[in-house]
């Protein structure tokens, strides 16, 4: 199990950027990571088989994301407020950042997962697929409905945070 704290360790930062990214809260996204290490901590042995360890746990992130949603529970209950959230790092692009922080908050969750994996996980279309269990042509038509929702919700600045 040595292998698996090593990277556990190395990848925990980029695994916590991608589940921010998918919830838009730092403190569900580090709920997300926990539960996606605990996944992989019991798949280990197959898991550090894959030809694409990062691959195989972007999907058991995307895939403990994906359930969540499906459950009633975090649609009632919203722990974070203004003061819970971390501050952006500071920047010249910060109201930027924010309104498109804001917009992917307001994308569906399989829309929201698609476009996170396409453009900040770099994968195309076919690794996107893989990670979601869905065919090439769903990732496109979804990539397609959440770019043209974002367009929309971009076109005027987002201040207000989640609708």
């Amino acid at each position: 199990m040595n292998d698996f704290t090593e990277y556990v360790t190395a990848r925990s930062a980029w695994l916590r950027k991608v589940a921010y990214l998918l919830c838009g809260d730092w403190h569900r996204a580090d709920d997300l990571v926990q539960a996606a290490i605990t996944r992989l901590y019991a798949s280990w042995p197959r898991a550090a088989r894959a030809d694409n360890l990062d691959g195989y746990v972007r999907r058991t992130l995307v895939n403990v994301y994906l359930a969540e949603q499906r459950t009633a529970w975090w649609r009632r209950v919203d722990l974070r407020g203004a003061d819970h959230d971390s501050p952006p790092a500071p920047g010249p692009d910060l109201d930027s950042a924010l309104d498109l922080r804001a917009a992917l908050d307001r994308l569906p969750a399989r829309q929201r997962a698609t476009v996170v994996l396409r453009y900040f996980g770099d994968q195309s279309v076919a690794e996107t697929a893989r990670a979601l269990r869905c065919s090439e042509g769903t990732v496109k038509s979804q990539t397609a409905k959440a770019v043209d929702t974002l367009r929309g919700l971009l076109a005027e600045p987002i201040r207000e945070g989640r609708a």
